[in-house]
């Protein structure tokens, strides 16, 4: 069996190199052709190319590169209706993806189409779902609430886990030989700053974390700061946080051990909304959200949104327990009170809203790697798709 897949940010790499590991668990041979990023090659993925060239977002963001953002879409379709796949499986990035799954759907009807990670229609657009369904056949969703929102648009839809709740929960031990290792003390405190795997999230954030971290070194002078960064922004990550306080540790593309140590010896963290929310719940690390983008993507947005926090482990737990500050509010003296109360009183009630989350999300149960694999295979064989197998 062949399967085409494409992934367009670190997040979606993730997601797609533990779905193709449950893949190959169930399938022996199975082969895999699309585009990911180094997860997905380190499970045999040969990408198309490389997959940095799609981590934009935000309208005014993606303009600029719209012509050659064009041009991979069409390369992308064609390369996947030479691959006469089982099935397309997109994930995430749907400004890119679904455009690709609707040229290969008009080239072939017939070819099974799967998205992973459903669209956030209980956020804002909710007609997204209705034309998402034009060109999708099945959806991974993530979250538990969201497969309704997907069937009442036409599209079969299992909720398979998030793939943060089946990561491993790095021990007292691990977070202090973190800390050893990069010569920070068991006493200081420690912030993770997190602002974003996309070059136009960085952009717009680094200043204001550097900002409300020099407020937050004021109050508390042996202050140390952990930046993880994706290797491709690294150079310029490096340079921006150059002059910040806390003697700031850039991590490189650390690897899933590093990655989790890190989160989970650090005292708070200042983090741009997404999965990193998640990502620092699992490990128990209390956080501030923090975001912007460029004033026309913020006004849309704005005006369309249907929920009162974007975070989510305040969806996912039904509490609003992480504070966020997002556009005219992602500013230092509103971000470093809010980081500096953790520091002071710890996680408080985020500790539960953090435990709840992980169990939702399916902590404990079968990998969602493996859950999403199985999905994929019963809906190729409720579709008939040559060379599906059943899915137990």
């Amino acid at each position: 069996m062949t399967l085409f897949l494409i992934a367009g940010e670190p997040s979606g790499d993730r997601l797609g190199a533990a779905l193709m590991a449950g893949l190959k668990a169930l399938v022996p041979g199975v082969v895999f052709r699309g585009i990911g990023g180094p997860a997905m090659q380190a499970e045999g993925m040969d990408s198309l190319f490389p997959m940095e060239e799609l981590s934009v977002m935000g309208i005014a963001e993606i303009l600029p590169k719209y012509v050659h953002l064009k041009r991979r879409i069409r390369e992308a379709a064609a390369a996947a209706i030479a691959a006469a796949p089982a099935a397309l499986i997109t994930i995430d990035s749907p400004d890119f993806c679904l455009r690709v799954a609707r040229l290969v759907k008009e080239a072939a009807p017939g070819l099974t189409t799967v998205h992973y990670v459903a669209p956030s229609v209980w956020a804002w657009r909710p007609g997204r779902a209705a034309k998402m369904a034009r060109v999708i056949d099945h959806v991974l969703a993530l979250l538990p609430f969201e497969p309704p929102y997907m069937t009442a648009a036409g599209m079969s839809c299992d909720f398979v886990g998030h793939p943060v709740a089946a990561e491993p929960q790095a021990s007292p031990i691990e977070a202090q030989t973190f800390r050893a290792a990069h010569d920070i003390p068991p006493e200081a405190p420690l912030i993770l700053a997190l602002p974003g795997s996309r070059r136009s999230e960085i952009g717009r954030l680094i200043a204001p974390f550097g900002e409300t971290l020099t407020l937050v070194a004021r109050r508390y002078p042996d202050l140390r700061v952990v930046l993880p960064t994706p290797r491709h922004l690294a150079a310029e990550v490096t340079a921006a946080c150059r002059d910040w306080p806390g003697h700031p540790v850039v991590l490189t593309a650390p690897d899933l051990g590093t990655r989790i140590a890190a989160f989970a010896a650090a005292d708070a963290a200042l983090a741009a909304s997404g999965t990193v929310s998640l990502e620092l719940a699992a490990q128990g690390c209390p956080m501030v959200i923090a975001y912007d983008m460029a004033p026309i993507t913020l006004w849309l947005m704005r005006r369309l949104v249907r929920v009162d926090t974007v975070t989510l482990v305040n969806l996912v737990s039904e509490t609003r327990t992480v504070p966020e500050f997002i556009g005219r509010d992602c500013t230092a003296s509103k971000i470093a009170p809010a980081l500096m109360a953790l520091l002071a009183e710890g996680p408080g009630p985020q500790a539960e809203a953090m435990r709840l989350t992980m169990q939702r999300l399916g902590r404990g149960g079968e990998p969602p790697g493996l859950r999403a694999a199985r999905s994929v295979l019963a809906a190729l064989a409720r579709r008939g798709t040559t060379g599906a197998i059943a899915a137990d």
